[in-house]
């Protein structure tokens, strides 16, 4: 009687704990995945200017090399290696007593022959001698003045001077070495403020800044307002704009390029002689270019293509030509307009068609 009792009373929770245990094994319903998130961008419109760029190298725009003019013994080096310089600064210092000697016996026998001269002048009036002994005279103390005049300039060769203005290379000779006219090198000076950037550029990039020119109002053969820009070889932009100082007279037939010489001021001496850049030329303005980020550009088997989100969320992928960079943007062309919607990267996970949940680029906001 017991045991019917319990099964009658346990029946019932041994039933709903079991309907329990069921239906908590049931897997929960999920609801249905959004459209996906993708960040896009408006593309932009507006002028863009045009550029030829070139390799180039530095030169400095006078290179002087400085030798010895009459052989010694070097006594000093006058000046610092890599300072700047200036016209007729002492560099060298030649001993001189030899030099100074000579001068000092030519302007003797100079003095000599002007007394020689000055006393047979009014003998020769009044014909106490004969003119012909004035003539020996006059001609004497003009080989003595020409004699005087090498002495002295021999004597001042001594000292080496700078020609000009610049920065002095390494020296190459040493004090007390023997120099002279056949001993080479002893410096350089170079001008490098400004200094010159030479570099070609081909037959069409060179049309194309005549016709800018020309479209600025200029002429022919006068490019030396061209403007330039400077990059150097770790990337860096040179601050300063620079300008065409001229061209060369014919096209290398080889090449098809023609040799432009440009300059530079160079204050701070930041641009060396012998330095690889690159040099820009502006040659034109592309009206009303279309700009869209270079992330956004996807090359899928040769093809440059792009997403286009329209007014109703849904993709576009469209095939595109990429033109000029212009920093962190490309220049393209197709079917595709000022305030367009692209996605800005992400482009190989979308299809035709689908919709998907525009946000502004870096923003995180809605795209209205």
């Amino acid at each position: 009687m017991r045991r019917k009792a319990f099964y009658a009373t346990a029946g019932p929770a041994i039933l709903l704990v079991s309907l329990f245990l069921f239906s908590g094994c049931k897997k929960p319903t999920l609801p249905p995945a959004g459209p996906p998130t993708v960040e896009v961008v408006t593309v932009a419109q507006q002028d863009v200017p045009v550029y030829g760029e070139s390799v180039g190298t530095l030169q400095a725009d006078v290179n002087a090399t400085i030798s010895a003019q009459v052989s010694g013994y070097l006594i000093s080096r006058n000046y610092v290696e890599g300072s700047i310089v200036t016209n007729g600064q002492v560099l060298f210092q030649i001993d001189d007593r030899t030099y100074k000697a000579a001068l000092d016996q030519a302007l003797a026998k100079l003095g000599k022959s002007e007394l020689d001269v000055k006393r047979y002048t009014p003998l020769a009036k009044i014909q106490a001698i004969s003119q012909q002994e004035l003539d020996d005279a006059v001609q004497q103390n003009l080989a003595n003045e020409a004699a005087a005049d090498a002495a002295r300039l021999n004597y001042e060769f001594c000292k080496i001077l700078s020609p000009v203005d610049g920065m002095a290379g390494l020296a190459q000779a040493q004090v007390g070495n023997l120099v002279g006219p056949s001993s080479g090198t002893l410096t350089t000076v170079q001008t490098i403020n400004p200094i010159r950037v030479y570099f070609s550029v081909s037959q069409q990039l060179l049309s194309q800044l005549m016709e800018a020119r020309l479209a600025a109002g200029g002429k022919i053969g006068e490019p030396k307002d061209a403007p330039l820009e400077l990059t150097l070889a770790s990337g860096t932009v040179y601050p300063l704009k620079g300008r065409v100082r001229f061209s060369d007279n014919q096209v290398n037939v080889k090449t098809g390029t023609i040799r432009i010489v440009g300059e530079f001021d160079n204050p701070e001496r930041l641009l060396v002689p012998g330095m690889f850049v690159r040099v820009r030329a502006r040659v034109g303005v592309n009206k009303d270019a279309l700009l869209v980020p270079q992330r956004a550009v996807a090359d899928l088997q040769g093809r440059n293509l792009i997403a286009i989100v329209d007014a109703e969320n849904k993709v576009s992928i469209r095939p595109v030509i990429t033109g000029e960079r212009v920093g962190e943007f490309w220049i393209v062309q197709g079917n595709i307009k000022a305030g367009d919607k692209v996605v800005v990267e992400g482009i190989q996970k979308l299809r035709d068609g689908i919709e998907v949940n525009p946000v502004s680029y870096n923003a995180g906001a809605p795209v209205e």
